[in-house]
């Protein structure tokens, strides 16, 4: 009798993938998860590959996506002859400036370098992979003070007691999700996506289209579909290319115009606005910038911090005269 193998399972050992690790796909998604699992030679019963299904409950956005944890890559890696591991530790580049709710350690980015063999020369040669906090890391909103529940002018039918809805009490903040390993390891999260990063730029034949499950993070907490990531990216990538990633877009005085304005000038262009106009357009300017102004204090709270105490210095100087 031939030894059983994981790729040679039998009919008890494929209903119990497909009743465990495999139980959220539909009979489509599950044959299409063991095929690709049975291609890259991953067991699904170690973790080594794993199927995430978004949008179960829509039909129309519902999406398969094959998630290939750290020891399947570098299992898939291993097997290719030319890779090798990085050598030294992943590099961070720190922005204290950057420290806030959502980014409690400041980190930009992580690169990562692996080692791929030329089959040419057979020299070895270094393969970067570079991961931004602000691309991967899963953001969620949360009401500043919780949750309440308002009465309607609805009833329900049976109880005749008014329904209710909930509401956010105060304003909607930013944080980073604390329901994974984000919070508690950030390091490790971002240079997980940095080396995935760098196995699809030096391998793309066996990683295009894996991903790993950190990378995925980010898209659980806004449910996107593979398609949407991959919309959603480009669009990242766009915004890149015309400067529009690092740009916060405000109105001014002089017409009221929009205008994209690289965050790392817009304190000292608030500071010199609030300083040179009178309080009533300071504070028109301020009402109308709003927005703007919380997503600027989201990403460096030290200006943001500054920007407020002018306009608020502003205002009181006008109640004194």
């Amino acid at each position: 009798m031939n030894e059983i193998t994981r790729f040679d399972m039998t009919p008890r050992q494929v209903a119990l993938v497909k009743q465990t690790v495999a139980k959220d796909c539909n009979d489509e998604e599950f044959n299409l998860f063991f095929e690709v699992a049975k291609t890259r030679g991953l067991d699904p019963f170690t973790g080594q590959i794993i199927p995430m299904v978004f949008s179960k409950n829509e039909p129309k956005k519902r999406k398969l996506t094959i998630i290939v944890s750290r020891d399947g890559q570098r299992v898939i890696a291993q097997r290719c002859g030319d890779y090798r591991p990085a050598s030294k530790p992943p590099q961070y580049d720190i922005d204290q400036s950057l420290v806030s709710p959502t980014n409690p350690q400041g980190i930009r980015c992580a690169t990562v370098y692996l080692w791929k063999q030329d089959p040419k020369t057979s020299d070895w040669y270094e393969v970067a992979g570079q991961a931004y906090w602000e691309e991967f890391a899963p953001i969620k909103e949360r009401p500043e003070h919780g949750w309440e529940y308002i009465e309607t002018d609805e009833v329900w039918e049976d109880s005749k007691k008014p329904k209710k809805v909930r509401a956010p009490k105060g304003d909607m903040i930013q944080t980073l999700d604390d329901s994974g390993n984000w919070c508690r390891m950030p390091r490790l999260m971002i240079a997980k996506c940095a080396e995935m990063q760098a196995l699809r730029a030096g391998w793309p034949d066996q990683f295009d289209g894996l991903y790993d499950e950190a990378e995925m993070a980010q898209a659980k907490i806004i449910d996107l579909s593979a398609s949407e990531i991959v919309k959603h990216e480009r669009e990242e990538n766009r915004l890149k290319a015309i400067g529009g990633k690092d740009t916060i877009t405000m109105t001014w005085g002089d017409g009221w115009s929009l205008e994209n304005v690289p965050v790392s000038q817009l304190a000292d262009r608030a500071l010199e606005f609030i300083r040179n106009e009178t309080p009533e357009v300071v504070q028109k300017w301020w009402d109308a910038n709003r927005d703007p102004l919380r997503l600027f204090w989201a990403k460096h709270p030290g200006d943001g911090l500054e920007v407020k105490k002018s306009y608020e210095a502003k205002l009181s100087n006008k109640k004194a005269a």
